[in-house]
């Protein structure tokens, strides 16, 4: 089998930012952006869907909301990389993981035909001191640059920290299952023969 590993550096002058992945290693991570709560559900969605992942993040203009943006466009970025031509994928696959009060469900298409839903459903302005806005933002940013449909809902809760964190680990779930080869499928998962 190839090696699904990638490796994207970006480097603007608001931020700088490297991420390797492996989308067949053990869920071992490495996250330092110096934001605690995104950290967290970066090492949520590697531990949870099963990928090596190593992300390093810095500030170059003491921004917070670029930060968590191109944090999430170069992940979406390396994996997409990772996933290469998608041959031999199972492609389709969907996840419902609860987390205490609140469940959440994820339904991904990984053809690579980009759109995104996404409802998290956030009530607070902020959660552990990251704002409500710039969650939505890493959620989209991250959903967009996988170059993938997916659809991401939060279907109810009370506790937001409980809602953000049940939707990226069914992402988490849903990507892992998805991005897995299918010992059936002997080229491209579609009937055009191309994703």
């Amino acid at each position: 089998m190839v090696q699904r590993k990638a490796s994207i550096n970006r480097s603007t002058k608001e931020t700088t930012i490297s991420v390797s992945v492996n989308l067949d290693g053990t869920g071992n991570t490495s996250i330092k952006t110096g934001i605690n709560f995104i950290d967290h559900l970066i090492t949520s969605f590697g531990k949870h869907g099963m990928m090596d992942l190593k992300v390093t993040a810095k500030s170059n203009d003491g921004i917070e909301h670029h930060l968590i943006e191109d944090t999430a466009i170069t992940i979406g970025q390396a994996i997409d990389k990772a996933l290469s031509s998608r041959h031999g994928i199972t492609r389709f696959s969907y996840a419902s993981v609860p987390m205490d009060e609140s469940l959440a469900e994820a339904s991904i298409d990984l053809i690579k035909r980009p759109f995104s839903k996404l409802t998290l459903s956030i009530k607070r302005s902020k959660i552990e001191n990251v704002s409500k806005e710039d969650l939505e933002h890493f959620f989209q940013s991250l959903l967009q640059n996988l170059n993938s449909c997916i659809h991401l809902t939060v279907k109810y809760g009370d506790n937001d920290h409980h809602k953000v964190e049940s939707a990226i680990k069914s992402l988490a779930v849903a990507f892992r299952s998805a991005s897995s080869y299918d010992k059936k499928q002997k080229g491209i998962p579609s009937t055009k023969g191309s994703m």
